[in-house]
């Protein structure tokens, strides 16, 4: 069985969530957000990439460059995050990974997984960034 998403939307989230907990507008590198995150530069920058593509991280090429979000923590729904790293596949695959699972051909487990995904959808949808600040600066503090 599959994950629900992938380890790059799972970073793009932790990327995010520590960006909404620094001061607006600041820039912060990928070396700062990796050490921090205690995950590879790399693969920060390239997921914060994809991310500014998306519009919801802004970048800045240089020395003195790095990310900080486009919008307002409260704009950025957890759903975006993940359509923006891994499009909708989440939402549409089959858990166990059959190609032509539907209502009308499902797979053992797909009326049960449907309903689950729907409430996981539901949660993403309706929750922002914002809803995590608190929760994200208590984590920091743990992480160091």
């Amino acid at each position: 069985m599959r994950i629900f998403f992938s380890k790059q939307a799972e970073l793009g989230i932790k990327a995010i969530l520590y960006l909404s907990v620094q001061p607006k507008g600041l820039l912060h590198n990928a070396t700062e957000i990796s050490k921090e995150l205690k995950v590879p530069k790399e693969f920060v920058a390239k997921i914060l990439q994809k991310l500014t593509h998306n519009e919801i991280v802004i970048s800045k090429k240089g020395k003195a460059g790095g990310f900080t979000l486009k919008k307002s923590p409260k704009e950025i729904k957890l759903i975006d995050i993940i359509r923006g790293i891994d499009g909708n596949k989440a939402f549409e695959e089959c858990i166990l990974g059959f190609e032509n699972c539907s209502d009308e051909n499902p797979c053992p487990i797909h009326s049960n997984w449907a309903q689950i995904r729907t409430e996981i959808e539901k949660m993403f949808t309706e929750k922002s960034v914002a809803d995590f600040r608190q929760d994200m600066i208590r984590k920091l503090k743990t992480i160091k």
